[in-house]
């Protein structure tokens, strides 16, 4: 009977014994190595060494195959190269064995028609058979309740409790990091290098660590996700769900990780803002370096995220008070005003002198006045404005602070009976000593960030993922009208280059709501006077052509016709330009339109990224669209909540309300053409690759797309 993945990863984790296949004498090889920590940490089981040309090794029997094991293998450490590899684990398999671990290279991981054919051959095997294997091209695992520690480090590790459960693409990354959390007095449970994931992926073992005993927090390094990227979301969800966040390290900041596109929401779409939008929703906390997910880690383990990325902060010193202000404004983590109650309690209780504010420098009324301290901490913490206080203080290093201990202890005991969370921090990174971990031990309701600048940094990331309304993490195909139907159809049976014309794109945005101008095509100068005057004065001229994205760039746009002879004029122009350009691309003709004025440019778009797939972009619009880069991206599926939290997070979103002096936009309009888009992408499928409406222009009454582009897969 098929054994479920995460039954495959519970066994991974807690096998019965440890076969370590390819043991040798070579100096320094893995199989020892990985067979010596096995014995070092006291994993229970028995471990059998194996080489078919080996009766002993290491000072002990080493069996030729699997027929002369005393019991049924269960978990194959395999150490041999990777041409040998498919058939050993179908060998494994054969015996009885439930999971394997392989540490071989040579899968692919650069270029080469080997690499390639072995890779398809081992994921064939793990298909056929339906062992669990971690791999190829990675470190081994680590289990803290079963005492599993396979992984070839011969470093000292600490192997037993903890909250904290990793699994990694790189096991190099993922060991770097437990280390440093171990350093900082944070032990992990779990660690699972995953490699390459021809077999169990990242999503899988998410799954597992969400359900596992004693797990708090989940750490992901992620260079590429591999399977089905819903897997992935839906493993972020259900541990975001069962109250087990998961910090995301993941690759693909630089140019060369966005995707190429035809449209403007293409080169506003890279791929970590593609992450971010789709796997944020899902749950997913991403940082931007390892020291962030140690920050990250650190705090999430100890306490809970805030509600709102709003601080409060009690410092010891006017210098600190300033760079957690700045660091405030860099990273949007607001420090705002204490309201009139909680300064007239914060004076009372800091005596005269003392300059109130947020952050608050309580100085030397703290230092010298621990009541005054604790009773800072419990005003400030009382404050509406206030989601999470951040206190000045560090682990102490060795005896003879016991006041500051006895200090800490008590807005320990202040923070398990808050509602609200509390961290400690400070001016710069420290080393910890046993000493500091060991009183970090004692006070387990308070994180202990280092640094004040990537304090902010973290606890506003893990804040503002905190207010996002969680969005399902796939598409919904929602229940379509007739003209919907059709447009899609229409979509479908386009034959033509990838870029769709406008009056094209245009006919199947109008199907989703998305208005557009009075317009017609024309194709003859006589009949773009015809059209204009039927529409009326004043007119806009623009070519037709899927062969021409963008327009206005080739001088195809042509603007604010007033009379008959100005529409023959620019309707002549027009081709005369399309006509000199290199290629001569074919045209349709010329749409004249109504034209329409008084509004914001803006841009609406969706694009589907390579790894993440689709999502929506909102933001400026224009001509400058690239320079002013102010667009935000989210996942499909938008609701009315969804699209006003995406308006929100642009510069774009802060003009729609009105500012000096100018009126509100229609936002209802707005929301109503994202919703539209949103359901668009829904319904289309995997057929659409982009789509850009730009500009869009809000009024204050109204929205109309002005021009709209889509591009087919």
């Amino acid at each position: 009977m098929a054994v479920s993945k995460f039954g495959l990863v519970e066994a991974l984790l807690h096998p019965r014994n440890v076969v370590v296949l390819g043991a040798t004498d070579k100096p320094g090889n893995w199989a020892q190595r990985a067979w010596r920590n096995l014995a070092r940490y006291q994993y229970g089981g028995p471990v059998y060494p194996m080489n078919p040309s080996r009766t002993e090794v290491w000072g002990t029997r080493c069996y030729r195959g699997y027929g002369e094991l005393p019991e049924t293998p269960d978990h194959v450490v395999v150490v041999v190269p990777a041409k040998y590899v498919a058939a050993s684990l179908r060998e494994a398999a054969a015996a009885g064995a439930r999971t394997a671990t392989v540490y071989s290279s040579g899968f692919g991981e650069v270029e080469g028609a080997d690499g390639a054919r072995l890779a398809r051959e081992l994921e064939a095997v793990i298909a056929e058979t339906g062992l669990g294997v971690t791999g190829p091209n990675c470190l081994g695992n680590l289990s803290g309740p079963g005492r599993l520690m396979t992984m070839p480090d011969d470093r000292q590790q600490k192997v037993g409790g903890g909250a904290v459960a990793i699994v990694g693409q790189s096991g190099g990354i993922v060991m770097s990091i437990k280390r440093t959390l171990e350093e900082r007095g944070v032990d992990t449970r779990f660690l699972v290098t995953s490699g390459n994931e021809a077999g169990l992926t990242s999503a899988e073992i998410i799954d597992y660590f969400a359900e596992a005993p004693g797990v708090r927090v989940i750490v992901s390094y992620l260079e590429g996700i591999r399977g089905d990227p819903a897997r992935y979301l839906a493993a972020c969800g259900r541990a975001r769900d069962a109250g087990r966040p998961v910090v995301v390290l993941k690759l693909g900041a630089s140019k060369a990780g966005r995707a190429a596109a035809l449209a403007h929401t293409g080169a506003l779409a890279g791929s970590l803002q593609a992450f971010d939008a789709v796997a944020g929703a899902a749950g997913a906390i991403r940082m931007c370096n390892p020291d962030d997910v140690v920050e990250a880690v650190e705090y999430l383990a100890h306490t809970v995220a805030p509600k709102r990325a709003r601080a409060g902060a009690i410092t010891l010193s006017g210098g600190m008070r300033g760079l957690l202000l700045d660091a405030g404004e860099r990273y949007g983590l607001a420090f705002e005003a204490l309201g009139p109650a909680t300064e007239d309690k914060l004076r009372n209780v800091l005596g005269v002198g003392t300059i109130i504010g947020n952050p608050l420098d309580a100085g030397f009324a703290a230092l010298t006045n621990p009541q005054a301290l604790f009773q800072s901490v419990e005003t400030m913490l009382a404050d509406p404005g206030i989601d999470v206080l951040l206190v000045q203080e560090e682990l102490p290093r060795a005896a003879g602070t016991e006041r500051k201990e006895a200090n800490m202890r008590v807005i320990n005991e202040l923070a398990a009976k808050a509602g609200k969370p509390i961290a400690f921090t400070c001016m710069v990174s420290y080393g910890c000593t046993e000493y500091s971990r060991a009183f970090r031990d004692q006070v387990r309701n308070v994180g202990f960030l280092q640094e004040c600048e990537k304090t902010v940094r973290v606890v506003s990331t893990i804040a503002r993922q905190a207010e996002r309304t969680p969005v399902p993490s796939a598409v919904i195909a929602h229940e379509q009208t007739t003209a919907q139907k059709q447009a899609i159809e229409r979509l479908r049976a386009w034959t033509g280059p990838a870029t769709l014309d406008e009056v094209t794109s245009k006919a199947i945005l109008a199907a989703y709501g998305i208005a557009v101008p009075r317009e017609e095509l024309a194709t003859s100068s006589k009949q773009s006077v015809e059209i204009a005057k039927r529409i009326g004065f004043p007119v806009v001229a623009k070519v037709v052509s899927a062969a021409l994205a963008h327009k206005s760039d080739i001088g195809g746009v042509m603007i604010g016709l007033t009379t008959a002879d100005e529409v023959a004029a620019a309707y002549d122009t027009i081709l005369g330009r399309v006509a000199a350009l290199n290629g001569k691309p074919g045209i349709d003709g010329v749409l004249i339109a109504e034209m329409v004025s008084g509004g914001l440019e803006l841009v609406l778009g969706a694009h589907r990224d390579p790894e993440m797939g689709p999502v929506i972009v909102f933001g400026t619009g224009g001509v400058d669209i690239e320079l002013e880069c102010d667009a935000a991206l989210a996942a499909p599926d938008l609701d009315e909540a969804g699209a006003l939290a995406l308006i929100a997070r642009t510069k774009a979103g802060r003009r729609i309300k009105g500012t000096r002096g100018r009126p509100a936009l229609d936002s209802t309009a707005l929301v109503d053409a994202l919703i539209g888009l949103s359901r668009l992408i829904g319904n289309a499928g995997d057929v659409i690759q982009s789509v850009d409406i730009n500009p869009f222009l809000l009024r204050q009454t109204g929205g109309v797309a002005l021009d709209g582009l889509i591009v087919k897969r």
